[in-house]
């Protein structure tokens, strides 16, 4: 852990681990920092020297990790003036993964996050669809099956019949949110359309799920539409090895 002085300044605390990316060590402990108090809102982090010197890595993985964090909404820079912790760290960025793309941890937790947003989605899209909501996710759904029998992947038409549900919500918070959230989800359905999962039979199954997910909207059954979408994030998610604990 970092540790600060009463007017915030770092102590030396001596090297980090060496993990092969050093910036996001770094950015870590900052984070940590930030979350315990030791950096509060409006703070100075210590200069760009100070970190290299005090964790005895270069400046350029100081950059590295401040960058991380002014991405993910913890801290600002200012021109000639330095990096400073924000007013709401963490509270106006939203981030599922970290960069370097879902580990198994975060597959875990996206899943459980797909189904959240997926099963609302549903229930609420087989009480309000309109006519054109039930095309949009037909055609996608038509999109998944002609891949599946031509042994094509199709993580886009999957990424398409998910987000013709949100809109069918007629919530356009769904619907933003669904579409900020839809890059990152997509990398669990691509997990289903690569070309191992499709000889497994998993792209398949999920089509399957999709099938009933798709009648129970169709047939206005927002019971059925709930379970049809529960089922399908949990069969996702166990074939990935991610069954319900």
């Amino acid at each position: 852990m970092l540790h600060f002085s009463q007017s915030h300044g770092l102590s030396q605390t001596g090297d980090l681990p060496r993990p092969s990316g050093l910036g996001s060590a770094l950015a870590d402990r900052l984070l940590a920092a930030i979350r315990d108090g030791g950096l509060a809102p409006g703070d100075k982090l210590p200069t760009e020297k100070q970190l290299a010197e005090s964790h005895k890595v270069s400046r350029a993985v100081v950059r590295e990790a401040i960058a991380r964090l002014k991405s993910e909404g913890y801290v600002e820079t200012r021109q000639g003036a330095g990096a400073f912790v924000l007013a709401r760290p963490g509270q106006t960025i939203f981030r599922l993964t970290a960069p370097n793309g879902l580990e198994t941890g975060d597959l875990r937790h996206a899943f459980e996050l797909r189904g959240a947003i997926e099963v609302a989605a549903a229930e609420l899209a087989a009480r309000r669809r309109q006519p054109a909501d039930l095309a949009a996710i037909a055609a996608a759904f038509a999109a998944m099956q002609a891949a599946l029998a031509e042994g094509r992947e199709a993580a886009v038409a999957d990424d398409a019949f998910h987000a013709a549900i949100a809109a069918a919500t007629g919530n356009p918070l769904i619907q933003r949110f669904s579409e900020f959230l839809a890059h990152q989800f997509s990398e669990t359905r691509q997990l289903t359309w690569s070309e191992a999962a499709r000889q497994q039979g998993k792209a398949a199954a999920a089509q399957g799920e999709h099938q009933a997910l798709l009648r129970a909207i169709e047939a206005g059954d927002a019971f059925a539409a709930a379970d049809a979408a529960r089922a399908h994030v949990a069969a996702a998610a166990a074939r990935f090895g991610f069954g319900s604990d």
